[in-house]
């Protein structure tokens, strides 16, 4: 496992599709996720389908004209996320596109970690207050917002704006903030903002620990498995669904024809057409006949 660089907010962004949900106003079952790696700033939208065109919309509302223009987008290579249209337009601001390897969504880790805490905090205030999932979205992403992330030690808020966001209970038991508001407070704002960078530069350090020490963990757990170009694999089935929890788990044999330098590798089928994308060797086992 690689632990991924970044430095400074709004910089690399990661882009996912969690659901089908069950079937809301707008038949609206899906959502579309995207999460800035530094900060861990999510956004998030409800939408019935998501083509690669909705999928431009969304990155030019959400991203770009939040936040200006990304350097990286990350994602998997689902068909949403892949093809000319899409690529030429990220070209054509600048924006690298990054693709993770098939069936390997640690790649893609904070989409993934952004992915279960909206279906975590989702289960519970449907539990708790019932209605539709959609309804919940825009309190999900708030709670997210303001809740501090381990590996940087501060909410997403308060990397983004330099100051904490005023929550519901602060207003209900009067927090000292609340009890010493100061109309004239632009002062005490200017400080603040002369703060923010070195409060990114303090999360930054944390934030390089905190991937170090994943890094160094996943390495322990995971053995790897090396293959050399020729080799014969089995590889992982992806479950798409109900229905997908019903297929064989392994698929092939496939033939390894490239290595690449980050553990991943190049397949081709027994007809010789090439796999489009690399795949990790976490999802791949030696074949054998039989």
């Amino acid at each position: 496992m690689k632990a991924s660089t970044v430095s400074c907010p709004f910089d690399q962004w990661g882009i996912d599709i969690v659901g089908p949900f069950p079937m809301a106003t707008g038949q609206r079952k899906f959502l579309l996720v995207t999460v800035d790696y530094f900060s861990k700033w999510v956004e998030a939208e409800p939408l019935a389908k998501i083509t690669k065109q909705m999928v431009k919309k969304f990155i030019w509302q959400n991203i770009i004209c939040r936040f200006g223009i990304p350097r990286r987008l990350i994602s998997d290579n689902g068909r949403q996320f892949t093809g000319k249209l899409l690529e030429d337009w990220c070209k054509s601001y600048g924006i690298e596109q990054h693709f993770t390897s098939v069936a390997y969504p640690q790649s893609n880790g904070q989409a993934e970690v952004a992915n279960r805490e909206i279906l975590r905090i989702l289960r519970a205030r449907l539990n708790h207050w019932g209605g539709s999932w959609v309804d919940e979205v825009s309190g999900v992403l708030w709670a997210i917002r303001t809740t501090p992330k381990e590996g940087t030690g501060v909410t997403p808020f308060h990397l983004v704006y330099g100051d904490e966001a005023v929550v519901p209970v602060e207003v209900g038991v009067e927090s000292a903030r609340i009890q010493n508001y100061d109309e004239d407070n632009a002062e005490r704002r200017n400080m603040e903002l002369d703060l923010v960078e070195e409060e990114r530069a303090k999360a930054s350090v944390r934030l390089m620990a905190y991937r170090q020490r994943m890094k160094q963990n996943y390495n322990r757990r995971v053995i790897p498995r090396p293959f050399q170009v020729g080799d014969l694999v089995w590889k992982k089935v992806k479950p798409v669904g109900d229905v997908g929890k019903l297929e064989a788990p392994w698929a092939g044999p496939f033939k390894v024809i490239e290595k690449l330098r980050s553990g991943a590798y190049y397949l081709e089928d027994e007809d010789g057409r090439q796999l489009d994308r690399p795949w990790s060797a976490n999802h791949l086992q030696p074949y054998r006949a039989g």
